[in-house]
């Protein structure tokens, strides 16, 4: 049975990973900051034996390393760093930066996905086809970015989208994959209710990418329906 750990388990994005890998018989490790708080996921845990709970907050680094050492024995096959905050709104933008703010975003968004990536490297390195999968967005494409505004989220995707592009580079020397995935603008907390798809339709393509991912593509940025997308 292939193993996932995912972040930001409880709800949106992640609580619709965790339900599909887990109707597909994977072994799905789901961390959320409060799994007793988290009733969806604790109902999902219920009729999904193959589905553990465990406490994580993302930002504390300490944690990271203490549920990496409580599943030291695991095999990872997949890790999913799907945990993300936005930050930005009308009172923080540019002339009235929350400069507080704005290190939590990067914190959460960039260092917390490098640092899993350290902690649970033993366990990733046995697996025979390992694969680092981060939740990014097209708005931390440069190129792509013709609006302005949302400096905060901009930026720490952007971070995250050069931070992962040199894990690839070092964990291809020891066949790890790393790729960073664009969901679309999807129908969650984060998206709203004007976003263009649901998440079921969001995770099932991603699930596809995962499932099709070659390590010649380590380091690449993609979308959910496999297209490429420019830094």
């Amino acid at each position: 049975m292939a193993t996932v750990l995912i972040t930001g388990a409880n709800r949106g994005l992640g609580l619709e990973f965790c339900r599909q890998y887990a109707q597909a018989g994977w072994q799905v490790l789901a961390a959320c900051r409060q799994p007793q708080k988290a009733h969806d996921l604790q109902r999902l845990a219920g009729l999904s034996p193959n589905l553990q709970l465990h406490a994580l907050d993302v930002s504390d680094l300490a944690q990271i390393d203490a549920l990496a050492e409580q599943l030291s024995g695991q095999t990872l096959d997949l890790l999913i760093n799907n945990a993300g905050v936005y930050g930005d709104n009308n009172s923080n933008g540019f002339g009235q930066m929350d400069y507080a703010a704005w290190a939590s975003v990067l914190e959460i968004n960039c260092q917390a996905p490098v640092k899993m990536a350290e902690a649970f490297l033993p366990q990733l390195q046995k697996s025979q086809q390992a694969l680092i999968a981060n939740v990014s967005s097209l708005m931390g494409s440069i190129s792509d970015n013709t609006s302005g505004g949302s400096i905060m989220y901009r930026s720490s995707k952007a971070a995250l989208n050069a931070a992962m592009k040199s894990l690839a580079i070092e964990l291809g020397k020891q066949n790890i994959g790393v790729i960073t995935l664009h969901p679309g603008w999807v129908k969650t907390d984060m998206g709203g209710p004007n976003a263009l798809i649901e998440a079921e339709a969001s995770v099932a393509g991603m699930r596809t990418v995962l499932a099709d991912f070659y390590l010649a593509q380590s380091g690449s940025f993609v979308k959910y329906d496999g297209t490429q997308l420019p830094w």
